[in-house]
């Protein structure tokens, strides 16, 4: 019931900030961040693919090129459940047997939110960073140990991860109500590419997975 009214909820602070005075800086802050971690996620992909081509021994980039038309549909959709199906067939494409890739792709969905957990970090530190509030190493450290457990619990749908995420922002990083409405606006511009790095990580742990207990017998590679 909450999530579809995020829209409204985004507009009201954006309505907000430009009544303030204050929306123009904070857009430029937003496209920086946005840029920044636009550029992680790609190398969080290149790596992920990069260590899952070291157990199966082929070309990391062919790998994940099989694996774009799940990227691009989770692009559209922003949501990783929604996704399976394409996620599920490229992953097979990419010589999973159908066995793992049906357990691991699923499974993945929901508990795999790699891009989300790094898109939540770094608008945290960036916020942090702006209002001047004191941080230090160890307990954001602590943070995002917490934040990987708690996206385990988040749903996989739009803007379901950062609201998984708010209780741990208040209580361990002490964000009032404007920082999580900030976090939240700024976490829903970006939402689609997230979910896009979460769906194509899926198939380089199916990879890795299928190296251990897959049937090489039987893996069909296209």
């Amino acid at each position: 019931m909450i999530l579809p009214l995020l829209p409204i909820y985004i507009f009201g602070i954006f309505l907000n900030m430009t009544h303030s005075g204050q929306v123009y800086n904070i857009l430029m802050v937003f496209i920086k961040i946005i840029g920044v971690i636009f550029l992680l996620h790609i190398f969080l992909l290149v790596f992920q693919y990069t260590i899952a081509a070291l157990f199966v021994h082929r070309n990391p980039f062919k790998l994940l090129g099989k694996m774009m038309p799940a990227y691009f549909t989770a692009l559209g959709t922003q949501s990783s459940a929604a996704t399976i199906p394409v996620t599920l067939r490229q992953t097979v494409k990419n010589g999973v047997t159908e066995d793992i890739a049906g357990f691991v792709i699923p499974l993945c969905a929901t508990i795999h939110l790699s891009g989300s957990t790094l898109k939540i970090v770094a608008c945290a530190l960036a916020l942090l960073i702006m209002q001047g509030m004191p941080f230090a190493f160890p307990m954001f450290a602590g943070f995002i140990f917490m934040l990987g457990i708690t996206m385990v619990a988040a749903p996989g749908v739009l803007g379901g991860a950062i609201m998984a995420a708010l209780g741990i922002l208040s209580s361990m990083l002490g964000f009032g109500e404007s920082e999580q409405a900030l976090m939240i606006a700024l976490y829903i511009a970006m939402d689609s590419f997230g979910t896009a790095c979460n769906v194509t990580g899926d198939g380089a742990i199916a990879l890795i997975i299928d190296k251990f207990f897959g049937k090489k017998d039987l893996r069909p590679i296209q």
